[in-house]
């Protein structure tokens, strides 16, 4: 069942907690269609620490985005 797999994403989640984080700049388009923005963020906890990320669907700078995890960084594109 799937049980076991839901478990260890919400012990994942007790550790690692939800992040906010503001787009600071939209930096292109990536993915095979273009349908994934890639964007740097800024933590609103620490507005010094900075990463890229990639985000599926609308977004503009401004935005405040919930980042499940904060430790993951996106590959510049090319």
């Amino acid at each position: 069942s799937t049980w076991p797999s839901i478990r260890s994403f919400l012990s994942k989640m007790d550790k690692a907690p939800i992040k906010l984080a503001k787009v600071s700049k939209v930096l292109g388009r990536t993915g095979s269609q273009g349908g994934v923005l890639q964007v740097r963020v800024e933590f609103l906890d620490d507005t010094s620490r900075s990463i890229i990320r990639n985000v599926k669907g609308p977004v503009r700078e401004g935005d405040i985005l919930t980042l499940m995890e904060s430790e993951r960084e996106a590959r510049r594109l090319r």
